[in-house]
């Protein structure tokens, strides 16, 4: 997915980048799970859902040349007042040829919603090494160079 991303194929910032909610049966597969119709029957409905996912809006890439790393974020993604069921969150290249995957997001279990806004922060955490403390910053992807 990330070698998409890096040989420009996707452009994290200026193509049309969707978040889709999954249910429980997929099973994520990462060397060969590589395109939006591998995941596409898999994508959740309901009420307030809307069908190939949610753009993501003020994406930025920002790179911090004091820790050396590249920080991609967006604003969370919320679909309103939603009846839906799901389990992942699947992040895709709509722009591109063949709609490439980016990533996923596993929630661990089926999450249910009746009649509330399901919001999806893109939110990063960290552990210290030396510490074991746990902090967060914002950003669906943060790589170090």
């Amino acid at each position: 997915m990330a070698n998409k991303a890096l040989t420009k194929q996707i452009d994290l910032v200026n193509d049309t980048i969707k978040a889709a909610l999954v249910t429980n049966a997929y099973v994520p597969n990462t060397d060969t799970h590589d395109e939006w119709n591998d995941v596409s029957s898999f994508e959740s409905n309901g009420t307030g859902y809307t069908a190939g996912g949610i753009v993501l809006s003020s994406k930025t890439l920002t790179f911090d040349s004091t820790a050396n790393v590249w920080k991609w974020d967006a604003a969370d993604s919320t679909w309103t007042n939603a009846s839906v069921s799901f389990r992942y969150a699947v992040l895709y290249d709509d722009t591109a040829t063949n709609k490439p995957l980016i990533a996923y997001v596993d929630f661990g279990t089926t999450q249910n919603a009746t009649n509330q806004d399901v919001t999806v922060r893109w939110e990063i955490s960290e552990q210290d090494p030396d510490s074991g403390s746990f902090y967060f910053d914002s950003g669906i992807l943060k790589v170090s160079v």
